[in-house]
């Protein structure tokens, strides 16, 4: 009897080994690579319409952003990171593909208003991550659809969310432009997840929802598996009560905001006729920033909602240290484009000066010792670079249809600077007379006339080191800008009919034409 109770006791043993084993087994294949490399958690953080110098670590300490500048602190702050594209749509395909916007082709307006198809959308880091066994999720506005195919117009009246993005993440609370309409959420089970977004729940922001949603996934993370996590704030776009969370706006209530040098009140005569007489930012400017008293309101409107994304990032690094998540975990924090705010004349964005394509870039590596990730960084970053960085830093290979590079070394101030690029490239595709043509069935035609009208101020350019160019490659005969951004960082001196700057001028030309036509391959 005795020996039959240890036999018993032995085989159960035996077995309960087996499957600890089997589990740690499973654990060491999720979590490691064939060469043991442990996988980091990514949390990539996107805000919408935030301008790069709206935060104390650029430079504002008006908009008081503490916890994004404890982020900076600790971690990598690039001053010379640029959008591919300044417009959210298109911005957002590049970030998630790692590919130019005249490539992938989603946007606004014809010719390049596709949607973006399931095919492509398998080669974005989520979908890259999720096959290789992390846990993925997405909070937030999408600002796309994905379709079987891609199609047009990019902006259907209809978006199947858990149809499209089903297979990709485990985790989803998101729409496609805002969250009013009600949030699309899976797991359906989940609850306290839908919870989140009743829309009668108390002091209910959309920011602070957004932030619970996050902190929401990370309590639900298994420990045995590595997460990826991408939260788009609906915030700081537009500046309407409702999407101001109000108890916030007392911060601001006796603030001066600075004013940038290069705002100007009413009408910019400098810029391009072709920009004064048909681009959205100059009636929008009008309308919404042209006063002193108009920029002030609308500026603390937008530094309200940077306070408000400011505090969830604080509840986000506390929650990761809580956990014991922050050292295996990235972040990054960004945008999708910035805002001029007045500057130059102008309210909107796309444009191709510094307000709208300068980004504000973080990266936190917790993995890295403190004294080898607290820099600043000179190196010319592009938001085309996020997706292969991402996939880079998880220790998967990059496809080969992301254009972007991998700026893990440059984080890390082991790349060979020799061989980093000398220039980013940057388009402009929008043209608000074809957005409110968009669904019309003779898009195209449409998008002709304005062409051969010299209405179209679609744009290409590049920004070295030290000069911006730009090209409005669709106006007879095309107009050029060209600025030092060193002796001119706030763009008011067109440079162009210069003549000590030909041979500038010349290459940056050609820079310009080589980059596109890389882009388009």
């Amino acid at each position: 009897m005795m020996n039959f109770k240890i036999n018993a006791f032995l085989g159960l043993f035996l077995s309960m080994f087996s499957i600890v084993s089997g589990q740690e087994k499973s654990k060491q294949i999720i979590d490691k690579s064939s060469n043991g490399f442990v996988k980091p958690n990514i949390i990539f953080l996107m805000t919408d319409d935030q301008r790069w110098d709206n935060m104390g670590c650029y430079g504002k300490p008006e908009f008081k952003t503490p916890n994004i500048d404890k982020l900076a602190a600790k971690g990598v702050v690039f001053d010379k990171a640029f959008y591919a594209v300044a417009i959210c749509m298109p911005s957002r395909v590049t970030m998630m593909t790692g590919r130019y916007n005249s490539n992938h082709r989603v946007g606004f307006v014809a010719p390049d208003d596709y949607t973006l198809s399931q095919a492509d959308f398998a080669k974005s880091y989520p979908s890259i991550l999720k096959n290789a066994g992390y846990r993925t999720g997405f909070i937030g506005k999408v600002g796309f659809t994905v379709t079987k195919e891609a199609t047009r117009p990019s902006t259907p009246k209809e978006h199947y969310y858990k149809e499209q993005l089903g297979s990709v993440f485990d985790y989803f609370a998101g729409t496609e432009t805002h969250d009013r309409n009600g949030m699309i959420t899976w797991p359906e089970e989940d609850q306290e997840l839908r919870e989140i977004f009743n829309e009668n729940r108390e002091l209910s922001g959309r920011t602070l929802r957004t932030g619970k949603a996050m902190l929401h996934f990370l309590d639900t993370q298994p420990k045995e598996q590595p997460f990826c996590l991408s939260v788009s704030f609906y915030a700081v776009k537009h500046d309407q009560n409702r999407d101001v969370f109000m108890p916030h706006l007392a911060q601001f209530k006796d603030t001066k905001m600075s004013v940038p040098q290069n705002w100007v009140e009413g009408e910019n005569p400098n810029l391009p006729d072709v920009v004064k007489e048909n681009a959205r930012g100059v009636y929008l400017h009008k309308q919404r920033s042209s006063k002193p008293e108009q920029h002030q309101r609308l500026v603390r409107r937008f530094a309200t909602q940077g306070y408000s994304v400011d505090e969830q990032v604080g509840f986000l690094v506390e929650k990761l240290k809580k956990k014991g998540l922050l050292e295996n975990t990235i972040i990054i924090y960004t945008s999708d484009n910035g805002r001029f705010q007045g500057s130059h004349g102008l309210f909107d964005k796309c444009l191709l000066y510094d307000e709208a394509v300068k980004a504000p870039l973080i990266i936190y590596d917790g993995r890295v010792p403190e004294s080898k990730r607290q820099h600043r960084e000179e190196a010319l970053i592009s938001s085309v670079d996020m997706a292969p960085t991402i996939v880079s830093m998880a220790g998967l290979k990059v496809p080969e249809s992301m254009q972007g590079r991998d700026i893990s070394h440059v984080l890390s101030k082991t790349q060979d600077m020799s061989q980093w690029r000398d220039a980013v490239f940057m388009e402009d595709l929008f043209l608000v007379d074809m957005f409110k043509k968009r669904y019309a069935v003779n898009v195209n035609e449409i998008n002709q006339k304005l062409i051969k009208a010299n209405k179209s101020y679609r744009s290409r350019g590049v920004r070295t080191g030290r000069w911006k160019y730009i090209v409005y490659y669709e106006h007879t005969p095309k107009i050029e800008e060209l600025y030092d951004t060193e002796k001119d960082p706030l763009e008011q001196h067109n440079l162009v009919n210069n003549s000590d700057n030909d041979v500038v001028l010349k290459k940056l030309r050609k820079q310009t034409e080589d980059l596109y036509q890389k882009a388009i391959q």
